[in-house]
């Protein structure tokens, strides 16, 4: 790939972008700061709530690399970097992070943070068509420039491979019911919008589940915003990008909103945590892998009663944070010094 992209200018005016409320916008800068002249890396900028709370706790000499593969988010970017020369954006992705650090003549920073999920402003723009609480175009594209949209997707989808979009990424309990009443609307010509699709998955689940806490097209369109974004290929590569770059000491926060990718977050983190893949009846590690990071707070940090109540969409999310080793430290919990697992 090219140099990566340092403006998304959509033509957009400010007023166009609805205010947003960064969920865990304290615990988040608490958790990757640890040094006020560092590097930092924001992979996922939004409309900036994380990058701006980070940098007034910058000094003069920090700095602060931003991404974002939205365009939009881009846009609203650049003008933050036109008032503050300690800060940067880039038009990237998370499997991009290291060649945008490269950019920049980063080998190394003090802490990276990620926000996943769609943003308020995404969902809030009817014509996104990530929400069906705006009737919108079946869109769901984080990058409109380049991805496939939803129709389209939707178009070539096999219903085995959509029950399993909608099982694995949405943990949707009647996933061959409404993978079944998706296609066969298609098929009828009846889904065009994000309205009708609302309304396929309303009357495919069983009527006595139509009406709980959750509107039953909540999951589904979960399921296929992840899908048309590959978000959970690009946390897989986001987060070991994020290790490699990070100094010894450097921390490393992960903002997640459902059990799907939580869990992921937790595995990949883990995985540098307790790399070891011996057999367990192994008294001594004989695979030699060592250990990268520790985990600072793998019980996940939830947002306070007072925050939920100022910004209700803040409830389901959950924030992990670890902490890269030094190659002393890693050595040490390997048990390279004691010989034991």
């Amino acid at each position: 790939m090219g140099e990566l992209e340092r403006s998304g200018a959509s033509g957009h005016t400010e007023h166009d972008y609805p205010e947003h409320i960064p969920v865990l916008r304290e615990p988040f800068i608490d958790a990757i700061l640890s040094d006020p002249d560092g590097r930092y890396l924001d992979c996922t900028f939004g409309r900036g709530g994380h990058s701006r709370a980070l940098l007034a706790r910058l000094s003069p000499r920090g700095r602060l690399l931003a991404l974002d593969r939205d365009p939009e988010a881009v846009a609203a970017g650049e003008k933050l970097a036109q008032s503050d020369p300690r800060f940067t954006i880039i038009h990237a992705e998370f499997a991009e992070l290291g060649e945008a650090l490269a950019q920049q003549g980063w080998a190394q920073v003090s802490g990276i943070g990620f926000d996943l999920g769609v943003s308020s402003p995404q969902v809030d723009r009817a014509e996104r068509g990530f929400s069906f609480s705006h009737d919108g175009p079946l869109d769901m594209r984080m990058n409109s420039e380049h991805d496939m949209p939803l129709a389209q997707k939707l178009a070539r989808v096999s219903e085995r491979e959509l029950v399993t979009v909608l099982r694995s990424f949405g943990d949707e309990r009647y996933a061959q019911r409404i993978a079944r009443a998706i296609l066969k609307a298609q098929r009828e010509d009846r889904l065009h919008s994000t309205a009708d699709l609302e309304n396929i998955c309303f009357h495919a689940v069983p009527k006595g589940a139509r009406h709980g806490k959750t509107h039953p097209a909540t999951r589904t369109f979960q399921a296929l915003r992840i899908w048309v974004n590959g978000e959970m290929d690009q946390i897989d590569a986001g987060i070991h990008a994020a290790i490699d770059h990070l100094q010894p000491g450097g921390k490393l926060a992960v903002i997640s909103f459902h059990s799907g990718e939580d869990r992921r977050v937790r595995d990949l983190i883990e995985s540098h945590v307790h790399p070891c893949v011996c057999p367990p009846q192994l008294p001594v590690c004989m695979c030699g892998k060592q250990p990268t990071m520790r985990w600072l707070q793998k019980k996940p940090i939830r947002p306070s009663a007072a925050e939920v109540a100022e910004n209700p969409r803040s409830r389901s999310s959950l924030m992990r944070v670890a902490e890269r080793l030094s190659a002393a430290e890693s050595a040490r919990l390997a048990g390279y010094s004691g010989g034991l697992r």
